[in-house]
């Protein structure tokens, strides 16, 4: 093996961890700067100086037709995000929210319970971080104005998103990655990930109850419904290539045309309509929308891939493949994921894991696909949604330090996982 690229991976991965937890954030004058990206763009650029990564290597894997092309996923990603932040712009999450609430609100179990449901049934058809994004405020708007403890609600909606993300392909861009790597077709992976999915989230579901049962029983005092206006028109615009996408993507498979393309069509159409909608009504309605889009992801995604390549043309990837094929593929994929995700993030431990299971069997991509979402939840380091959520829940002066995160959904987290690994383990796959 190579040393160098695994020192300077390992010393980038080291300053990555750092920069999450220490320094999330930079401002210069007006503007402000996440440093994950930043640090992971820095780390990429090293690699390359140093020769770790031929730029004939970048060319390769950069302009490739494969369906793994870290710029197609991207595209995808992006894509499929600005079809769910253009329906929260209008409100449509919050106002489901307000339902769900008005309609759950007799008592606590009734209004712990309704929320999962309906934070469940919205992350699959649109994604983790948007939910997170959308009802970690509400949320904490909710319980603040009925005096009723936050964090039960707050752990049951990151853990909610995070296990239900794993149903179908778009819901993660983790997803996105390891199955186009593997080419999984949308129906194909629905099937195969129902079981485990339901499983993993019914005993999230359990331990999250017994754990805050006490704090459930706290009656509510109803306070006047927030009404939510909804414009018709663009609403049903959005719900439509919503819903269009989805189908296609859906299909896509039988149709032999590439997810990527489907869901960039679809955005692209999406954004046409928003900017003649906003000469007619003369409201600036596209750049709140472009503004909101995770251009971060964009140089974080393509950095560590660039690490990820690093370690593979150093040798250290077929030694830990080996390692890890030596034991039961699906266990030993399955937890090593937990790990890494935490360490690196859930995106680069994709990268990653997609050169690791090139020799392994189906069921411990599916496995790797679960721990990738899964880990989102162990520490917030796992995922941009971790990250996110605290920031998020500390605007609104509810602070959740890292240690009272990690008490709750690394117990959930890895009793879950492990059910769904033994689903994953126990199918025909």
């Amino acid at each position: 093996m190579k040393l160098l690229p695994i020192i300077l991976s390992l010393i980038i991965i080291i300053c990555l961890i750092g920069s999450i937890l220490l320094v999330p954030k930079i401002k210069i004058k007006k503007l402000e700067f996440q440093t994950f990206w930043l640090m992971a763009m820095v780390g990429a650029i090293v690699l390359i100086l140093f020769g770790c990564v031929s730029f004939s290597d970048l060319k390769e894997s950069f302009l490739s037709d494969s369906s793994v092309n870290p710029v197609k996923i991207l595209v995808l990603f992006v894509s499929l995000s600005s079809l769910s932040i253009y329906l929260d712009e209008l409100g449509f999450f919050s106002a489901l929210a307000a339902f769900f609430a008005k309609r759950f609100s007799k008592n606590q179990y009734v209004l712990f319970f309704g929320f999962y449901f309906a934070i469940s049934l919205l992350t699959v058809f649109t994604s983790n971080d948007i939910i997170i994004l959308t009802f970690t405020p509400f949320l904490c708007h909710l319980c603040k104005k009925n005096k009723i403890h936050p964090l039960p609600y707050l752990m049951m909606e990151f853990v909610a998103a995070n296990t239900w993300s794993s149903l179908l392909i778009i819901g993660n861009p983790t997803n996105i990655y390891l199955a186009g790597f593997f080419n999984l077709g949308f129906l194909e992976y629905f099937m195969d990930m129902l079981l485990p999915t339901a499983m993993t989230s019914l005993t999230g579901l359990v331990i999250l109850f017994l754990l805050f049962r006490k704090d459930l029983k706290t009656p509510i005092t109803p306070n006047p419904e927030e009404k939510v206006e909804l414009k018709k028109v663009p609403l049903v615009v959005g719900l439509i290539h919503l819903a269009g996408c989805t189908i296609l993507l859906s299909i896509s498979s039988y149709l032999n045309f590439p997810m990527w393309i489907i869901a960039f069509c679809f955005a692209s159409s999406l954004i046409i309509f928003v900017i003649f909608y906003s000469f007619f009504t003369k409201k600036n309605e596209v750049f709140p929308l472009l503004k909101r889009l995770p251009w971060n992801l964009i140089p974080f995604v393509l950095s560590m891939f660039v690490v990820v390549l690093a370690l593979k043309n150093s040798g250290f990837i077929e030694e830990i493949a080996t390692i890890l094929l030596s034991w039961n593929p699906v266990f030993s994929f399955g937890y090593s994921g937990l790990v890494i995700a935490n360490l690196i993030n859930n995106i680069p431990m994709a990268v990653f894991f997609s050169s690791l299971l090139t020799n392994a069997p189906l069921s411990a991509v599916y496995s790797s696909i679960l721990a990738s979402n899964v880990a989102a939840y162990l520490t917030p380091i796992g995922a941009l949604a971790g990250i996110m959520f605290l920031n998020l829940t500390e605007k609104q002066g509810l602070k959740i330090n890292f240690f009272t995160f990690v008490r709750y959904g690394a117990m959930i987290g890895i009793l879950s996982a492990t059910v769904g690994f033994m689903t994953i383990w126990l199918l025909p796959i």
